[in-house]
């Protein structure tokens, strides 16, 4: 009936989290929109919080006084000496757990330079709920650490648009998961700064660089390492995080192929805010044969990541990367032509896609593996990093069960067992993961807008806008899917986690608005705080400069072909022959912008993002959208792009001219 949760509250001037920590008992049916609503003090009263917002009354539970650990009195005085080969993220964080667990770790990085940061650009990664809560019962402070660097994403709007048009397909919400499972919101951090963070704790003594481990024996009783130089070091387990293409995966299991996913990807960072920056966190444009993936990142920046279907091994020309992702992407929604042109030639980064098949092999003897090194996936779920970390966490735990009862028994540490529970407690939900990342590249390249894609001589059905039958059998059931595998990728095993206390910090709160947002386009839309231009798009208005739009209701813009000076508000003059002296008026009301047309002789014309054109009523305000195309007459000379933007009027109007240069 009832569950604990509790609240962090963070103190406004300093980024470090309170060790104070307020516990409730809330009904499950305690309302999710209220989490969006906690304030970040509360007053106490003969032990009750009599209000939050006047909405709820909730009981002070007394919190456990020390966070449940294993008793180290019955850790044998000898410490297990662990070797990990591969300093990435799941080398790392297991290192951390296996050291917090009191083990000996030493841990082989061939190449240190990508923690410190001096080597080739690495992009941000997405740590989802399920693993900064497995991170949280690992280490707070580390975790603590990694959330304050991060940029939180999952208290907005994420989900699928269409590429073409940029429309919604469907909505993720990613913040309820989290919230009601008392675990962390989604967030993007900087790979480097992550992997910094966990080598500071780790401690530089117990990484070794340039250390690549090249072979190992395991003789029963111990395991030996072979580096690339020659050395060799011993202890009582192995584990390979070395990553896709794993040395040690490969001495144990012998040579193996990755999988080629059939698409190669572009990646980059560009200093870009979109106008929704404030409502959208994380987004996928979806095409076919081709997808876009977009994501903030914090700092006023955004990572972007763009996936052809093509042969492996492809080469760009030289400064060609821009260019050509231009031309694959032409004609796609602003959201992705924006970001492209905006982001430098040499931020630009190119890979192929590849795999690993689940497999029921994860180890032998006393030698293991986590992360990428057994089973590597697409980035589609964002979940590759969450998954290492989750398996970091149990393998310590494990490990931990093991030690614990060997100090029980009086016998020798079964760590041979441990190591087979920690694989067989992790297969199933891998393997489920690994194939959900395969089924989403699938779904988001083969998505078709309209009867006609891809149908090559019957290409022309596109132009009657026919919904392709997949598309609305597909929202269909990621209407009902959706959900329950979000709360069980998200939710993880939260729930399980020793040594965390569930709570939610009051600094990830959500827009009260989230949930009418997730159902209501048009209220997303009118909760866009930025400027709306209108940009010349004819060929007949080069002169004509880009229109900054007024949201004040009693300052009107007037359209003519003369000046109306004695107009209150705007005056936007098109000296063409199909513009009539007062052509039409544009106002804003109740959060969006219209156009009236004022019973021109040659009308007023809308072209919507989907290709549709009609003629505005007299007399009657249309309702226009950003990517709308509006014209002045019918020869479509006196065409306006409706642009919404960040940045100020001029350097609006420069930034587009910048992307007609590029696009052309």
């Amino acid at each position: 009936m009832y569950s604990t949760v509790f609240y962090t509250s963070v103190h406004p001037s300093t980024s470090a989290f309170s060790r104070k920590q307020l516990p409730f008992l809330i009904s499950k049916d305690f309302p999710t929109e209220l989490y969006h609503s906690l304030p970040c003090s509360r007053s106490l009263e003969n032990g009750q919080i009599k209000k939050v917002k006047g909405v709820v009354k909730a009981t002070i539970a007394e919190a456990p006084a020390t966070t449940p650990t294993t008793d180290l009195k019955k850790v044998p005085q000898k410490k297990l000496k662990v070797l990990v080969a591969g300093g990435g993220i799941g080398g790392l964080v297991f290192a951390l757990a296996a050291k917090k667990r009191g083990f000996e770790v030493l841990v082989f990085e061939r190449d240190l330079s990508a923690i410190r940061g001096e080597g080739q650009y690495r992009g941000p990664i997405q740590i989802q709920s399920n693993a900064l809560a497995a991170l949280e019962a690992i280490d707070m402070d580390v975790a603590e650490d990694i959330m304050n660097a991060g940029c939180i994403t999952g208290q907005r709007i994420n989900g699928l648009v269409d590429g073409v048009s940029g429309n919604w397909y469907c909505k993720f919400d990613t913040f309820t998961p989290a919230v009601e499972r008392g675990l962390p919101v989604t967030r993007v951090i900087s790979r480097m700064t992550l992997q910094q963070i966990l080598a500071r704790a780790v401690g530089e003594d117990i990484i070794m660089n340039e250390s690549n481990v090249v072979n190992f024996e395991d003789d029963g009783e111990k395991v030996t390492v072979t580096l690339e130089d020659g050395q060799q070091y011993s202890g009582d387990l192995l584990v390979g995080a070395d990553g896709i293409r794993s040395k040690v995966r490969t001495n144990l299991f012998g040579p193996s192929d990755v999988t080629y996913s059939g698409y190669t990807c572009y990646t980059g960072i560009a200093d870009f805010i979109p106008a929704d920056i404030e409502t959208v966190g994380y987004r996928v444009f979806l095409g076919h044969k081709q997808y876009f993936v977009s994501s903030d990142v914090g700092g006023g920046k955004m990572q972007w990541y763009a996936f052809h279907n093509e042969p492996a091994g492809g080469v760009d020309d030289p400064n060609g990367k821009k260019a050509r992702l231009l031309k694959i992407f032409e004609g796609w929604c602003d959201n992705v032509i924006d970001l492209l042109v905006s982001t430098d030639e040499d931020a630009i980064l190119r890979r192929d896609i590849y795999d690993r098949p689940p497999t029921f092999n994860w180890g032998k003897g006393r030698v293991t593996l986590l992360g990428d090194s057994v089973h590597a996936m697409q980035p589609n779920l964002g979940q590759g990093g969450c998954m290492a970390i989750e398996d970091s966490y149990q393998l310590a735990l494990e490990l931990d069960k093991a030690l614990s009862r060997s100090a029980e028994s009086g016998s020798a540490v079964d760590i041979i067992s441990s190591l087979r529970s920690y694989e067989s407690s992790r297969k199933l939900r891998v393997g489920v993961i690994h194939g959900l990342a395969r089924m989403a590249a699938i779904m988001a390249s083969t998505y078709k807008a309209y009867l006609g894609v891809g149908l090559g001589p019957l290409s022309f059905l596109t132009n009657f806008r026919i919904p392709h039958p997949g598309r609305v059998g597909g929202r269909f059931f990621i209407d009902l899917g959706m959900p329950l595998m979000l709360s069980w990728v998200l939710g993880g095993n939260g729930e399980k986690l020793e040594g965390r206390i569930k709570h939610c910090r009051l600094s990830e709160k959500a827009n009260d608005q989230l949930r009418n947002w997730f159902v209501d386009d048009d209220a997303l839309e009118r909760a866009t705080d930025a400027e709306w231009l209108l940009l010349p798009a004819g060929n007949g208005n080069a002169a004509v400069e880009a229109l900054v739009l007024s949201r004040d209701e009693d300052m009107p813009c007037t359209i003519g072909s003369v000046s109306h000076t004695n107009i209150p508000g705007k005056s936007l003059v098109i000296p063409l022959p199909q513009v009539s002296e007062m052509h039409a008026r544009i106002s804003y009301k109740g959060g969006a912008f219209f156009v009236t047309d004022l019973r021109s002789e040659h009308g007023t014309w809308i072209t919507d993002n989907e290709g549709r054109r009609y003629r505005a009523s007299p007399n009657f305000p249309t309702r226009f959208h950003p990517s709308d195309i509006i014209e002045f007459g019918s020869d479509k000379k006196a065409a306006f792009r409706v642009k919404v933007m960040k940045f100020p009027p001029k350097t609006a109007a420069k930034k587009e001219e910048r992307q007609a240069v590029g696009a052309a």
